[in-house]
This record gives structure tokens, C-alpha cells and sequence, in this order.
């Protein structure tokens, strides 16, 4: 056993754990934090992206104890005090989700683009987010979503960009 002491969604957590414990069971097993769902235990889905010291990172794909006395943030730890953030409100009202398994995985690596580029297009929305899986909805809701929470209520106002990556109203091969 390895003792760890690591910030989850603001407390202090102090526990011994196995070496080979991954996080994600860690937060959802031992935290009962189970906003935080496991997708694939393969890193390929997403669905367990939390942020971890500044960093998105895949739960799945990390040891708990490489989390000793780090910072984690889950999707239940982005309310304050029952108030959904802007992108938890912008998933609900664009209808970014249909099962919601992916949903906090998305919102966490939406976080992260915001966090970077607060005004993206959605070719940037769907980059950032190429490493989180959705199987029902079709990615539209969810991008409409992350440029809702940027400020760019239903895309309007958005780069919005065609196929070949020009914007719109730009001429291909200017």
C-alpha cells in the first residue's frame, strides 16, 4: 500500500491505496464520485477526463498515486454552491447530450479549450474534442454547446468555418 494525499473538487483526501490503483477507481470506488464514469479502462473514450494540477487528463490513464499531492477537478466539482458553470448550462440548453455517459468528459475537455481559447470555431471545438467519444449524438448539439458557453449563443457569432477549413464568406484558394 502507498499512502496519498490528494485535492479532490476542493478536500483534502489522505488514504493508502495500491500502487497499481488507477484514478478514475479511485475517485469512483474509494471518493464515491461516480459523475466521473469509466468508458474503456483504455484511454480511447474520454468519458473519465478530469483536470488534474492545470491539465485535462484521461482518469483512466493515470495511477492515483502519480496524484499524490495533486489537485483534481471532476465535472461535479465545477458547480458552486448548486450553480451550474456556463458550459454545464450550455450542454442542457443546446442539448449537448443524449445518455449523458460522455458528457462529463466532454465538459471537462471543453473546459480546457475555454480555458485556452475562449472564443474558438468549431472546427477548433471539434479538434480539442476529437479525443472524447460520443456514440448518440452525432458531436452537433455538443460543439453548438461549447460555443454557446464561449459566448456565441447558438454559433451565432462563431468562425464558422466549411469543410476546407475557410471561413465562411472567405473564398477557398484566396
Amino acid at each position: 500500500m502507498t499512502h496519498i494525499k490528494v485535492t479532490v473538487d476542493g478536500t483534502v483526501y489522505e488514504d493508502d491505496v495500491e500502487p497499481r490503483l488507477l484514478l478514475a477507481h479511485y475517485l469512483r470506488d474509494r471518493l464515491g464520485l461516480t459523475g466521473t464514469p469509466i468508458g474503456c479502462d483504455t484511454s480511447s473514450c474520454g468519458a473519465c477526463t478530469v483536470d488534474l494540477d492545470g491539465a485535462t487528463v484521461k482518469s483512466c490513464s493515470v495511477l492515483a498515486v502519480q496524484a499524490d499531492g495533486s489537485a483534481v477537478t471532476t465535472v461535479q466539482g465545477l458547480a458552486r454552491d448548486g450553480e451550474w458553470t456556463a458550459l454545464q448550462r450550455a450542454f442542457h440548453e443546446q442539448h449537448g447530450l443524449q445518455c449523458g455517459y460522455c458528457t462529463p468528459g466532454m465538459i471537462m475537455a471543453a473546459r480546457d479549450l475555454l480555458r485556452e481559447n475562449p472564443h474558438p470555431t468549431s472546427g477548433e471545438v471539434r479538434d480539442a474534442l476529437e479525443g472524447n467519444l460520443c456514440r448518440c449524438t452525432g458531436y452537433q448539439n455538443i460543439v453548438r454547446a461549447v460555443l454557446a458557453a464561449a459566448g456565441q449563443e447558438d454559433g451565432a457569432g462563431a468562425r464558422a468555418e466549411t469543410p476546407s477549413g475557410a471561413q465562411i464568406g472567405e473564398e477557398v484558394g484566396a
